[in-house]
């Protein structure tokens, strides 16, 4: 009978002889390693027990990457730990090769992998994919030569790091709010407090990102560590701005993959022999190696880029709260809007508010217009006809007289979305169906998905060929712009043409949501346009998200005492009012309690589970539903395009419900029968996501 491939795998380790001819003696002391192998099969997700040459005794090094035989041909993996103990009447195989001595799995980080696999029913060798950069040779040799030498006088761990009293700033950073005070104290005190910090300024010394600087000063008067976690590039440039004023040059890493991987392993290696203690960067970096870690912080929790697109599809908030109830360190989720999962966090009590008083907040944020009101309406009745209302024609005429006046679109291109001219119908691609658009006002149109031009476009219903701009994107915004205020400067940003700074000069920024650049002195006056378009994406979290977009442009304009004036052009007044009220926190508590009536995500969690129907009712034929679990579905997702194939089916999803209180239990059971399943090596597979924010 011939030998199955996954059965081999699983027998790994049973097949050579611990001695054999021509193999090295074992190593004398703990000869044992035990491997986690880097693979993407659920039922694989172990450790496996492997011979430690006497040859590798040296360089096998608990948290080194190592080759090994496993199925027949050499994988990766990491030596989780070394032992005397082996299974009894086994000949275990030897490690094939050791590929780096440096530890970069620890027995911390292997730990957070393994809650983060448990939490979203994943593999923990996805999880390190993830969290550990990947090895560059050159970087190994520098290290391996510091490690016989001491380290260099600017590579001193914690030089200058200690302050005997807090950095100057810190009370104008957290003025006006209540409790500041005593959470910086208790940091640099070394206690671990956890607080929502909700900021209102984008800008300036007491910027958002001065608040998590002094935060980080303060844990570092304690001589304790601290990971900082932000959304994309151009928040951490900000961010980084500050740590140099506070803390000073050298005294922390960034982690992002925009840095290459050389520079990101590099300080990955230096956070892992504590030569730093403060680790910055984008969602990797809330793995950071971080020594006697003190604080954990995460700016913007609500954006996307913080969720990880590759299984287990994990988010950084989740992976840092659970790093936090491993280490016991101090927690600060900052924001200038408040998401559902952090409201949850407050409410729970798990968190204190850091929040500024109302008349401090009527003093030092802009004042919010909103053009959909009566009082609006009766002034302009042209109101709901004009991309641009009179009331936000004036507001950028009179801002442009004080500064920069920032604009904010929905939409990146010229036009991005065509119709119709005469029925409105909106324009597809006669090949794969995809949404037409123009990239100049001269250009012909074409597909967005697959790049088509369709210069003999004729529509479907009525016939015509003649198309209009169904919504205009930015680079046609800034054009009109530039006709309708002829003496000023119009700067876009948006795409893959984004800015982090423009001058405190007479300018009109366009920008889409998350491409706003900061102006140092703040804008005179910000525009926020195509409100309904953004409020019409179908999706359960579309008003937080856009409340949240529409808080951070807010943000970068001054405050009301200085002239400040944010217009928003938008219908659906119970989304609008907690900006001009400036209430995130109000808006978040009203929102949880709709999902707690609904009992809807982040009221409580959620799996997805996708795939053909017959691979669904497979998985859940032996699940047990009890608890709080409950299911919905399955039910097919958007009909293809093209028919499937007799006796294939399309894509189908069956959505499960269940408490914070059941997440384990629920979790654990889906791990298992992803597990069971792929050692059956069925047919059908079927994809698991928990906690997924577009599931809905």
């Amino acid at each position: 009978m011939g030998s199955d491939p996954h059965q081999l795998s699983l027998l790994q380790g049973f097949g050579a002889p611990k001695n054999a001819p021509g193999t090295s003696p074992a190593a004398a002391i703990n000869p044992v390693a035990q491997v986690l192998i880097e693979t993407s099969l659920p039922h694989l997700d172990r450790i496996f027990d492997y011979l430690v040459p006497e040859t590798l005794d040296a360089e096998a090094v608990p948290g080194a990457r190592v080759k090994a035989r496993f199925g027949g041909q050499e994988m990766s993996g990491f030596i989780t730990r070394r032992t005397s103990d082996a299974p009894e009447g086994v000949n275990l195989a030897p490690l094939a090769k050791v590929v780096s001595a440096q530890p970069v799995l620890t027995d911390e980080l292997l730990q957070l992998a393994t809650a983060v696999a448990e939490r979203y029913a994943g593999n923990v060798s996805d999880v390190l994919r993830a969290a550990i950069p990947a090895r560059v040779a050159k970087v190994d040799k520098e290290f391996t030569a510091r490690e016989a030498a001491p380290l260099a006088s600017d590579a001193t761990p914690d030089d200058g790091a200690r302050l005997a009293e807090p950095a100057p700033g810190a009370a104008e950073a957290y003025a006006g709010y209540e409790g500041a005070g005593d959470f910086l104290a208790a940091l640099a005190a070394g206690a671990a407090p956890r607080a929502v910090l909700a900021s209102h300024k984008s800008y300036g010394r007491a910027s958002w990102a001065a608040q998590v600087a002094h935060a980080v000063a303060s844990v570092r008067q304690a001589g304790r560590g601290a990971v900082v976690v932000v959304p994309d590039a151009k928040d951490l440039a900000s961010l980084e701005a500050e740590l140099q004023q506070v803390l000073g040059v050298n005294q922390y890493v960034r982690l992002t993959a925009e840095d290459g991987p050389t520079p990101r392993y590099r300080n990955y290696l230096r956070l892992l022999h504590g030569e730093v203690s403060v680790a910055v960067g984008t969602r990797s970096a809330a793995y950071a190696p971080v020594q006697d870690l003190g604080l954990v912080a995460l700016w913007d929790d609500g954006d996307d880029l913080l969720l990880e697109q590759r299984s287990p599809y994990q988010h950084a908030r989740e992976v840092l709260l659970l790093r936090t109830a491993q280490t016991g360190c101090a927690a600060l989720f900052a924001g200038v809007s408040r998401s559902g999962e952090v409201e949850r966090l407050v409410e729970s009590g798990w968190a204190s508010a850091l929040s500024p008083s109302r008349p401090f907040l009527r003093k030092a944020t802009p004042r919010i217009l909103n053009t959909a009101d009566s009082f609006q309406q009766e002034r302009d009745p042209m109101l709901r006809h004009a991309r641009l209302p009179h009331a936000a024609w004036r507001a950028a005429q009179e801002g442009l007289e004080r500064g920069p006046v920032l604009v904010q679109v929905a939409r990146t291109g010229f036009s991005p979305a065509l119709s119709c001219q005469d029925c409105r119908t909106p324009a597809r691609c006669t090949d794969c169906n995809g949404p037409l658009a123009q990239s100049g006002r001269t250009a012909a149109p074409a597909c967005r998905w697959c790049g088509r031009l369709a210069t003999n476009y004729a529509c479907p219903e009525c016939g015509s060929h003649r198309l209009r701009a169904s919504v205009a994107g930015a680079l046609r915004t800034a054009e009109e712009l530039g006709r309708a205020f002829p003496g000023a400067t119009v700067v876009s940003s948006s795409g893959d043409h984004t800015k982090s700074l423009v001058e405190s000069k007479k300018a009109l920024v366009v920008a889409t949501p998350g491409a706003e650049p900061v102006a140092p002195e703040g804008y005179a006056a910000a525009l926020l346009l195509d409100g309904n378009a953004m409020l019409s994406r179908e999706s359960l979290r579309t008003p937080e998200d856009v409340l949240r977009r529409w808080f951070r442009a807010a943000s970068l304009v001054k405050p009301s005492s200085e002239g400040g004036l944010v217009v928003v052009t938008a219908d659906q007044e119970a989304v609008v009012a907690p900006l001009v009220r400036w209430d995130p926190a109000g808006a978040a508590a009203r929102e949880m309690q709709l999902r707690r009536e609904l009992q809807l995500p982040p009221a409580v969690r959620i799996a997805a589970l996708t795939g053909k129907a017959s691979g669904i009712e497979a998985f859940m034929a032996d699940f047990e539903l009890g608890g709080s679990l409950r299911s919905v579905g399955p039910v097919e997702l958007q009909p293809r395009e093209v028919q499937p194939r007799p006796g294939e089916g399309g894509e189908h999803r069956l959505l499960l419900f269940f408490s914070y209180q059941d997440g384990p239990r629920v979790t654990a059971a889906l791990r298992h029968r992803k597990a069971a399943l792929a050692a059956k090596r069925v047919p059908d597979p079927v994809q698991v996501r928990c906690d997924g924010i577009d599931l809905l």
